[in-house]
């Protein structure tokens, strides 16, 4: 499971001409579910989003949570973060979970990030126009695979 976060002033999700979704401050999060992710690996993520300390408090150092902030989170389901580019020039995205199963996980890190945040998302499966002013810029990749966070500088 890969998470591209970006802190930003403010983001919104529109399909067609219509704003479906939007948000102020908080994150933006492209979240993309691969073939052998479970929930095990969401709830990882979603822990250390909640509690990553990366607003500024008063002396302008990273030291504050989203919800020391009472930020908002904009999940866009984002499958092409699973898609692998290493042979040829057309990306595969055999690993990406089927569209069934990858649209109740997303529901279901919605409903769990909803426990704690507002939550807005994207529409799944559509085209999206995805827009942010990134705050920063400040834009980090998360992963967890077999239940365990993964360090993208390794």
């Amino acid at each position: 499971m890969k998470v591209v976060l970006q802190r930003v002033k403010s983001a919104y999700v529109k399909v067609g001409s219509s704003i479906v979704s939007e948000i102020d401050k908080g994150y933006l999060l492209l979240w993309g579910i691969e073939e052998s992710d479970s929930e095990v690996e969401s709830k990882i993520l979603i822990n250390k989003i909640l509690n990553l300390r990366i607003f500024s408090d008063e002396n302008l150092k990273m030291n504050k949570s989203i919800i020391d902030v009472s930020g908002e989170i904009l999940i866009v389901s984002q499958f092409t973060l699973a898609g692998k580019l290493l042979k040829g020039n057309r990306p595969s995205f055999v690993n990406a979970k089927s569209p069934e199963i990858a649209e109740n996980m997303i529901s279901n890190i919605v409903e769990e990030f909803s426990k704690h945040i507002t939550v807005r998302s994207g529409s799944f499966g559509a085209m999206m126009d995805v827009g942010l002013v990134n705050d920063g810029p400040s834009t980090f990749v998360l992963s967890a695979k077999n239940g365990k966070l993964i360090d993208q500088a390794d």
